[in-house]
């Protein structure tokens, strides 16, 4: 799976080490260890202790990391610890308000995945994604929800929320990011539920989603899978351009076909 395809990035804490392998055989296409909001406070620095342990005995591994918000006495300690271990691939930035903050991060060389969950953050949405050393944006609608004061789970809640991704996904493309990552769905056994937001998500142009259990993992991959008939229709469109001879724009079975829809049937197949 090419690293920019990211349907999946699964969180596990920092503070409980024997489950990062376990996360990692779980087929997620991303592991986050999370230092932030799923450990305990008095655990830390343990959960640093615990992942640099983790990457020197497992040194082909490579994970994401949330560390601690701007704000946390613990971030500017994460943040070294992340600059210096090779086994941490990029940087999830919790609580994201400023380009200032990204640019902290950014010095340590790692890609950054901000996440976007407070009405600050929206505001400063346009110079956080034009920031050096963002690669894509994610959505923190729990957290943004509680920020805004929303009745969470009324029909009001999810207008507002949508508002918010479709921003994520405006910025998203007008700076050049890879496509937005949607928040957790909180509920771990409902797979319905999980299967419906996350194409809902898709359908906004997110390219997946954080999520908090492995269970989650083959929901969120089978709800955004291509169907037979789309992939169908995908191989078509791709030999019939390879046949088209450079053509900008050419009919097939009636339809025109032009440089983005090839695009979309590109995709396509990138997601089967």
């Amino acid at each position: 799976m090419p690293h920019s395809i990211v349907r999946s990035a699964l969180f596990v804490p920092g503070s409980r080490p024997e489950r990062f392998a376990k996360a990692l055989a779980a087929g997620a296409d991303a592991v986050i260890v999370d230092f932030e909001d799923a450990v305990e406070e008095p655990l830390k620095r343990q959960a640093r202790d615990n992942l640099a342990a983790f990457l020197q005995a497992s040194p082909q591994a490579a994970v994401w990391v949330r560390v601690n918000g701007p704000d946390h006495a613990e971030h500017d300690a994460d943040l070294r610890f992340c600059a210096d271990q090779p086994g941490v691939a990029g940087v999830l930035l919790p609580k994201v308000e400023t380009a200032e903050q990204i640019a902290a991060v950014w010095r340590g060389g790692k890609p950054i995945w901000p996440i976007v969950e407070s009405a600050k953050g929206l505001l400063a949405m346009e110079q956080i994604a034009q920031a050096r050393g963002v690669e894509r944006l994610s959505f923190g609608g729990l957290d943004l929800a509680l920020d805004l004061n929303l009745n969470t789970g009324s029909a009001a809640a999810a207008f507002v929320l949508d508002q918010a991704r479709m921003w994520l996904q405006v910025h998203s493309c007008a700076a050049g990011l890879l496509p937005p990552l949607d928040g957790v769905y909180p509920v771990i056994r409902d797979p319905q539920g999980l299967r419906h937001s996350i194409r809902h998500a898709y359908d906004m142009g997110f390219g997946g989603a954080l999520c908090i259990h492995p269970a989650q993992v083959p929901v969120i991959h089978d709800a955004l899978a291509p169907s037979d008939e789309e992939l169908a229709w995908a191989r078509r469109v791709v030999d019939a351009s390879a046949q088209a001879n450079g053509a900008g724009a050419f009919q097939l079975q009636g339809q025109m076909i032009d440089a983005p829809v090839l695009i979309r049937a590109q995709r396509l197949l990138m997601l089967k």
